[in-house]
């Protein structure tokens, strides 16, 4: 099962709304074949691995290993649970079953109804982990929420800016993070920020330092601030800015009306409808205030470099210890879930999550 695990971290930023799944088929104790679903719209899993097998004979005495229960439906792909009836594949092991209402316990009935034994459950927390976007998604109907920011060793997160100070980034973390970054976005659907990180840090938001799409640019603009030659202005890639002023925007980017009594909820219920499964916060501090008190967030990405500022703007406080301390070369990373408190740490070499 955490083979399947591995196979579907392979289609993280490319399934969309689909969840990530990856299937081993294993005879007589012998893995024969293995897939992995690549990307929205594309074969599921279980097809890609039966395909892989060499000699199909061998299915109707192999097990078939799935993180997520088979579909039962005709969606853009037929159901997988009749193709792996259709290979006489008599045991099926699943981790999760899938909340999707088209299928959410129908898939497993159906194999149990054609003779086929499944057995359930197996790993299914670190299942419901890798799944954690899909499941938020269509269970709380709103995107997985990812908080990062950088802080320095003395905790502020930016120098204090004037009017006419030059814009850009006053950097805290060394080369690796900041690739590491651009691999994070990469795997998310959207990257938000706020009105005054564009001002300030005039932020391309796209994926440079790592091989991946970028993802959909979100923006507040609720008082006509941002000016016209900011970069997520330039028609680059896909755009959407909430704003009270919809007219400033028509025909240069995509946006969305919205009051100035608008609450955050409000904004990932939009962002559910447009189906955006998860959404990457870079900043600034007003706006990750924001989703820290109003609990609307998942998972927080911490950089704490050995950069001292002495003054400037303070850091964000989550209000309890990280979940995960992982050291680099140059700064620290600690990762946190919303409501988790139990803590470890290793190093990292900068190459992965």
């Amino acid at each position: 099962m955490r083979r399947c695990f591995e196979l579907a971290l392979h289609g993280l930023g490319s399934t969309k709304t689909n969840p990530l799944v990856g299937s081993v088929i294993v005879h007589n104790g012998r893995i024969i074949g293995e897939g992995y679903h690549h990307e929205y719209g594309g074969p599921h899993a279980e097809v890609n691995a039966i395909r892989s097998v060499r000699d199909k004979s061998l299915l109707p005495e192999s097990t078939i290993y799935i993180n997520l229960e088979p579909c039962s439906h005709f969606g853009k792909t037929p159901p997988c649970s009749t193709l792996i009836q259709n290979h006489k594949i008599p045991r099926v092991v699943i981790s999760n079953t899938d909340p999707f209402p088209s299928v959410s316990g129908r898939g497993i009935e159906a194999l149990r109804s054609s003779g086929t034994e499944v057995v359930e459950g197996v790993l299914a927390e670190e299942g419901a982990f890798l799944n954690r976007r899909f499941l938020t998604f269509h269970q709380q109907r709103r995107p997985y929420v990812i908080l990062k920011w950088a802080e320095t060793a003395d905790g502020f997160i930016d120098l204090l800016r004037q009017e006419g100070d030059p814009v850009g980034t006053n950097w805290i973390t060394d080369e690796v993070a900041r690739t590491l970054v651009h691999k994070w976005r990469s795997e998310e659907a959207g990257l938000m920020v706020g009105t005054n990180t564009i001002i300030a840090d005039n932020p391309r938001l796209n994926v440079r330092r790592w091989t991946g799409n970028s993802p959909l640019r979100i923006a507040f603009d609720r008082n006509g601030r941002v000016p016209e030659t900011a970069n997520i202005l330039d028609s680059s890639q896909d755009t959407l800015v909430f704003t009270c002023d919809q007219e400033r925007y028509s025909g240069k980017t995509n946006s969305v009306l919205v009051d100035h009594e608008y609450e955050m909820e409000d904004i990932l219920r939009e962002l559910y409808d447009l189906k955006i499964i998860s959404i990457f916060v870079e900043g600034g501090r007003q706006l990750h205030d924001t989703f820290i008190k109003s609990g609307l967030w998942d998972e927080a990405r911490v950089f704490r470099g050995k950069v001292l500022f002495s003054q400037g703007l303070e850091a964000p406080t989550i209000g309890q210890a990280p979940h995960e301390t992982l050291f680099f070369q140059g700064s620290e990373l600690q990762i946190y879930y919303n409501g988790q408190t139990t803590g470890h740490t290793r190093q990292a070499d900068g190459s992965g999550e």
